[in-house]
């Protein structure tokens, strides 16, 4: 019977301690949940963590790949537009001076034509018409031997209508008209002026000018001449032609000074007498 009641405690303190270890290891299995539970939790947390990170630096990286192409390829368009410049500039350079050989091209055929007609006015003597557009003609880009004949065309041409209208004055003077003489010999002075007949024909005009009743006119031309003439042969008969000038418009005093001038400057003219005749009247009566 005590051995009945011994096993009976024992089995009962078995099943305590049964009890209490189930109870320990249910504690310990849902604390151990409890833990696992956390650490997933954790776990969790930390991949979302990660995920963000992974997802922020992802579309870091994406937009610092997108920056940096732009950049490049900003560059790249910039570069290609510099080029696109640089050849649009030569271009343009190069057009202009194509446009630039082209008008000096059409400038010398101009200048050619031009020349060419002005030479076949030369050939065919026409005078007039080589004076009046010598001017036009010199502006052109002419060679240096067009230039050069041209020139001398010109000059050549001045002085051949100016000794024609020279010769024609003359012609009026011998038949008395003088007004057509005064005109021609006006426009042979005005065709060139400094040419070796020049003093002839202002010592002849003067003599129209008077003729015509012009004595300052006159006066004003034989006062240059009797100064600085550079053919002394007209300067006496000048001389004395001004003294009577200066007698018409009764300038008394400078006739007398005139006519002394002209009796020490030429006392071997053969109009020495005239002068010394002329001189005596006037200071006997003026």
């Amino acid at each position: 019977m005590d051995d009945f009641g011994t096993e009976i405690e024992e089995v009962k303190r078995e099943i305590v301690e049964s009890r209490s270890l189930t109870i320990k290891t249910n504690n310990l299995v849902n604390a151990l949940s409890a833990d696992v539970n956390s650490i997933s939790k954790r776990q969790q947390a930390n991949d979302r963590k990660m995920v963000l990170n992974s997802a922020v630096a992802y579309v870091a990286a994406v937009v610092i790949m997108m920056v940096g192409a732009k950049v490049l390829v900003d560059a790249r368009v910039e570069a290609e537009h510099l080029r696109t410049k640089d050849r649009r500039d030569k271009l343009e350079d190069i057009q202009k001076e194509l446009d630039s050989i082209a008008a000096r091209e059409e400038a010398h055929a101009r200048s050619e034509r031009k020349a060419e007609a002005y030479f076949k006015l030369i050939v065919q003597k026409k005078r007039r018409d080589v004076i009046e557009q010598y001017e036009a003609i010199s502006k052109l880009d002419l060679r240096k031997t067009e230039r050069l004949v041209f020139q001398r065309a010109y000059e050549q041409a001045r002085n051949d209508l100016s000794l024609m209208s020279y010769h024609a004055g003359l012609d009026h003077i011998r038949t008395g008209r003088w007004h057509e003489a005064e005109e021609s010999l006006a426009d042979s002075l005005k065709m060139k002026s400094d040419a070796s007949h020049g003093p002839e024909a202002r010592y002849q005009r003067s003599r129209a000018l008077q003729k015509l009743g012009r004595q300052r006119e006159a006066i004003e031309i034989l006062v240059r001449l009797t100064e600085a003439s550079a053919d002394k042969e007209v300067m006496d008969d000048a001389t004395l032609l001004l003294a009577n000038a200066q007698i018409d418009i009764k300038a008394w005093n400078d006739a007398k000074g005139t006519l002394r001038s002209f009796i020490r400057r030429f006392p071997k003219s053969t109009s020495i007498l005239e002068a010394r005749s002329k001189l005596g009247e006037l200071q006997l009566y003026h």
